[in-house]
């Protein structure tokens, strides 16, 4: 399992220093239902964004 996950999503409530994630969990999803065959064919539904 990795240990760390890296993240460019800056206005994310789980991002430290604009490139670690903080998250407990990932949660990532695929637009194409169960395979993806590559990573612009999913999304992270982990992602909060920061002030709200």
């Amino acid at each position: 399992m990795a240990q760390d996950v890296l993240c460019e999503v800056s206005n994310c409530v789980h991002n430290r220093d604009g490139k670690q994630c903080l998250a407990e969990k990932i949660f990532v999803v695929s637009h194409k239902g169960e395979k993806a065959h590559n990573s612009e064919e999913t999304d992270c539904k982990t992602f909060e964004p920061q002030g709200l």
